[in-house]
C-alpha cells in the first residue's frame, strides 16, 4: 500500500504525519510505502519547519531528513491514498483528478474535520501532533483489517 500526506506547504502537517505514519508502519513490521507533499510549491526541496522537526523528536521520531515536493498530477497514479490535512487542499488536490477513480482515493485526514495549520501558532505544533499520531494509529487499525 502506498500513503500519501497532503498539506499546503509540505512542512508542518503532512511531515508529521508522514513520519508518524511511517514510525507505526516500520514499528509494526508493515511494507507500506509512505510520503508527504504540498499544494504549493514555495517549500520545494526544503526540509520540514524546524517546530515540527522538534515535536517529532520530542516523540522518538526523525522528521528531520524529508524534503518538501509539491503534490502533482502523478501522484494519482502512485498512491493507493492520498489524504488531505483541510478543505482547501482536499479541493486543490480533487480539481487536478480526472476521473472518478482518482477521486476516490483522495480523502481528508480525518474524517470529518481539518487539522489546523500550525505555521502561525508555535503553540499548536503539540496538539497537531497529537491528532496526527491518533489518526495514524486509527488508520493502521483500519487498514489492516481490510487486508485480512
Amino acid at each position: 500500500m502506498k500513503i500519501l500526506m497532503v498539506c499546503l506547504g509540505n512542512i508542518c502537517r503532512s511531515p508529521l504525519a508522514h513520519g508518524v505514519l511511517q514510525h507505526l508502519v516500520t514499528k509494526k513490521g508493515l511494507t507500506w510505502t509512505v510520503d508527504s507533499a504540498g499544494t504549493g510549491n514555495w517549500h520545494v526541496g526544503d526540509p520540514p519547519d524546524r517546530r515540527s522537526i522538534a515535536i517529532a523528536k520530542r516523540y522518538g521520531i526523525d522528521i528531520s531528513r524529508q524534503r518538501a515536493q509539491q503534490f502533482d498530477y502523478s501522484h494519482f497514479y502512485e498512491y493507493d491514498h492520498i489524504l488531505v490535512m483541510d478543505r482547501e487542499n482536499l479541493r486543490n488536490v480533487l480539481a487536478q483528478a480526472k476521473t472518478d477513480e482518482q477521486r476516490a482515493r483522495v480523502q481528508l485526514f480525518l474524517p470529518d474535520n481539518e487539522v489546523p495549520d500550525p505555521y502561525f501558532n508555535d503553540s499548536l505544533f503539540d496538539p497537531v501532533y497529537q491528532l496526527v499520531a491518533n489518526r495514524c494509529e486509527e488508520l493502521v487499525t483500519e487498514w489492516r483489517k481490510d487486508k485480512q
